[in-house]
């Protein structure tokens, strides 16, 4: 099941939940002051210049050195991944061309577990899955965040450009 612009807001955990006030206060705003905003929700980026604390950053960085690569729970956890560039374009697009008071999901159609992700980087990298060493989850930790884009690709004509695997 997709989440879509629609679709109830219901965090799990302190960090979603900053986010989704986030948005609920923007949409506040707009009602009460009649703001001329946009809200865009994308799914997790990747590309140039990531801070390195995030997912892949931070992997590929532990794997050259050789360092362990930790990975929560079973690392089952899935997150579709949108290149930056699109993100980016994305935005634009929203700001030159959305409609005012609206929301839109911008997602790459790039869904992959967390393990999937830290074994494409074992991978290219040529180095060994023995670098993996799997810890507790985070409490609240989302099992998975899918993005439906469907209404910037219609209202907007927004196309992915970037695959994954790219």
């Amino acid at each position: 099941m997709f989440f879509t612009e629609y679709t109830p807001i219901n965090p799990s955990s302190h960090y979603s939940a900053s986010k989704a006030s986030a948005d609920m206060l923007v949409q506040a705003y707009f009602r009460t002051y009649s703001l001329p905003v946009t809200i865009s929700r994308c799914s997790n980026n990747y590309g140039r210049y990531q801070f390195k604390e995030k997912l892949i950053p931070n992997m590929i960085n532990k794997a050259i050195n050789n360092e362990k690569l930790t990975v929560y729970g079973q690392g089952l956890n899935v997150r579709d991944w949108l290149h930056v560039y699109e993100h980016c374009t994305s935005i634009d697009l929203i700001l030159n061309n959305g409609k005012v008071g609206e929301i839109y999901n911008v997602g790459g159609h790039n869904e992959k577990t967390n393990i999937e992700v830290v074994k494409i980087i074992i991978k290219e990298l040529k180095k060994s899955n023995s670098l993996i060493s799997y810890v507790e989850d985070r409490p609240g930790h989302d099992l998975r965040y899918a993005i439906d884009p469907s209404k910037i690709q219609t209202q907007l004509n927004w196309k992915q450009k970037y695959k994954f695997e790219e």
